[in-house]
Parts: structure tokens; C-alpha cells; sequence
């Protein structure tokens, strides 16, 4: 009798074999593209830390989508750059603000082709860049917080947007969201809840983009999540779920592969992995210095990611690899 360790063997003989017994597919509908675009911008500017990134004019945002959704790409997550900031990120929330401008005009190019979602946070739009208000001690508010976020998610629907994606990690965020939203007649906008944000050293290129410096020194372990901290992930997700939450999040996404088995365990909703700046930036610098295939290990990163529970992925990656997914 033949013996059975030679059956892996014939199952990986082929490319076509191994296709046809792949147990994990990723496609580029499985991603979502981080766009970044700025006020008074009239081309491109190209982000340093981020290599082959940009922060974009309203012009080439929409190039850039044009060309994401001829290759399969057609969701997208924008961030936006005000020319000015204040303590309360009242920008964020503005009619004329520079998000949900983008957002207008990306709907206008792209009606129901193309999925937009908008990063609802206020670190982008203050002057002090912590993700709420602060109070009288400099600490961030959670509950005046929220009321923002209320306001930004009011304006963003307004400007036609199909998901929020609140990402400050303040308690109670999606319901509030979820209560604005539905008082005001947009029950069809969708939230994607970054319910599982760590306090990680992987963001970076991330600010370098946004232009996000905390005053003073500070950082958000008092609102983000220790990175030490498992279960607490799942009391994070449960609440958000039961808040209204339509997608739910873990970031970063490869250095946290257990979170999102965890999570993807335990939900009935879409789990999305967010392979944030710094994730990506390495395995550029890396590549670009020849230590590295780059797109073999991006290919093997995402893979990885899905394979770990995700429906789908925020990555800087998705316009660089769109084309191999497709061929």
C-alpha cells in the first residue's frame, strides 16, 4: 500500500493543483484602500515614510480610485487634512471640511461603484492631536467626545458616505454614532468600528501622513488598548456589536493574528484586519534595500491575515498588488 505521506505531496504538484485545493483565497474585493487627501492641495505630495503613498489633491484622489476600481479595488477608507486645526477639530465636522468635500466629489465621480468609507476621529483636526476633546487637565473627554463624533458622523452622512469608521476608542462611540446616524434619517450609513485599536509602535508613517504630533509628548494608552491584553479585545468587540457596529476591526493586523482568530470566533458580523503604516513601511524599506522579495511577503502577510479570520483589509498595499490578484 502506498504510503500517506506522499498525499501533501501530490496536492502541491501543480499551480493549478494548488489553486484548486487553496483553503484560503485572497482577491481584491477582500480590500480596502487608506486614502489620505488635503486642503489647498493642488497636486500630489508624496509621504516619505510611506513609499509610494501620497497625500492627495481632490484631482488625483479621484485618479487614484479610478485606477483602484479598474483593478478590482472598490472599496476605499479616507482620511482628510484640514488646513487648519483647533482645539475641537471643528473642521471635522464642517460642511466645507476637507473630508467631507472628498467625500462628495468621490461619490459624484463614482456613485455606487465604489464603497466609501471615512476614518471619524478628531486627532487629524486638533491642534493638540489626541483622537477627543480635552478637558480642563488635558485629559480627553470621553462623553464631550462623543459628542463630536455624533457631529462628524451627522456631516459625513451628509456628504454621502456608506460607512463611518470611528476610530478613538472612546466608550460608547458606535451607540452614539448609531443614535445620530438614525435621528437623522441615515439608517443605510454603515459603521465599521475600529472596536480593537492597540497602543502600538506601528503608526508612525501613519502620522507623518495626517501631520499628527501629540502635544506635549503625550500618547492614548489611557484610551487605546494595551498590547499585553487578549480577552479584553473580545469585551471590546461584544460592546460594540451590541452597539450597532455592522464591521468590526482589529489594528494593527499581523503583529495581532491571534486577535482577529479570537474575534472572528466569536461574531456574526464582518471582521476587517487593518495592516497599518508601519506594518507596510518595513517590508518596503526592507525590499527596497534587497533583503526582501516585497511582493511575495505582502502577498504572504495578507494571506496570512485572512487566513487568521478577516473578511477583509485595509492595506497600503492594495493598488501595488491589485494587478497580481487579478493575473
Amino acid at each position: 500500500m502506498e504510503p500517506l505521506t506522499r498525499r501533501p505531496r501530490r496536492l502541491r504538484r501543480t499551480a493549478a493543483i494548488r489553486r484548486l485545493v487553496s483553503e484560503t483565497r485572497l482577491s481584491t474585493a477582500d480590500l480596502i484602500a487608506p486614502l489620505f487627501v488635503a486642503e489647498g492641495l493642488d497636486a500630489p505630495n508624496a509621504i516619505s515614510s510611506l513609499p509610494g503613498y501620497f497625500q492627495h489633491s481632490l484631482d488625483s484622489l479621484v485618479d487614484e480610485i479610478s485606477l483602484l476600481a479598474t483593478n478590482g479595488v472598490s472599496a476605499v477608507m479616507l482620511f482628510g487634512l484640514p488646513s487648519k486645526k483647533d482645539a475641537l477639530g471643528s473642521e471635522a465636522s464642517s460642511e466645507e471640511g476637507i473630508l467631507q468635500v472628498a467625500i462628495r466629489r468621490v461619490k459624484q465621480e463614482f456613485g455606487d461603484d465604489v464603497v466609501v468609507m471615512a476614518d471619524l476621529c478628531l486627532d487629524e483636526f486638533t491642534d493638540h492631536g489626541h483622537c477627543g476633546v480635552l478637558d480642563g487637565l488635558g485629559n480627553v473627554d470621553n462623553d464631550a467626545t462623543l459628542v463630536r463624533y455624533q457631529e462628524m458622523a451627522r456631516a459625513q452622512a451628509a456628504a454621502g458616505v456608506d460607512f463611518v469608521g470611528p476610530s478613538g476608542m472612546m466608550d460608547g462611540q458606535v451607540a452614539a454614532i448609531r443614535e445620530a446616524l438614525d435621528d437623522a434619517g441615515n439608517i443605510d450609513v454603515g459603521i465599521l468600528a475600529y472596536s480593537v485599536k492597540y497602543v502600538s509602535g506601528l503608526y508612525g508613517p501613519f502620522r507623518d501622513a495626517v501631520n499628527v504630533e501629540i502635544a506635549g509628548g503625550g500618547d492614548r494608552k489611557s484610551y487605546q488598548q494595551d498590547v499585553a491584553n487578549r480577552r479584553e479585545a473580545l469585551v471590546e468587540v461584544q460592546l460594540d456589536v451590541e452597539q450597532g457596529a455592522d464591521i468590526v476591526m482589529v489594528k494593527p493586523a499581523v503583529t495581532y493574528l491571534d486577535i482577529i482568530a479570537d474575534v472572528a470566533h466569536v461574531v456574526d458580523v464582518p471582521v476587517a484586519a487593518y495592516q497599518v503604516s508601519g506594518e507596510y513601511s518595513m517590508i518596503m524599506a526592507a525590499a527596497e534595500r534587497g533583503w526582501i522579495d516585497g511582493d511575495a511577503v505582502a502577498l504572504e502577510q495578507l494571506t496570512a491575515i485572512k487566513r487568521a479570520g478577516a473578511d477583509m483589509i485595509l492595506t497600503y498595499f492594495a493598488s501595488a498588488l491589485a494587478p497580481m490578484l487579478n493575473g
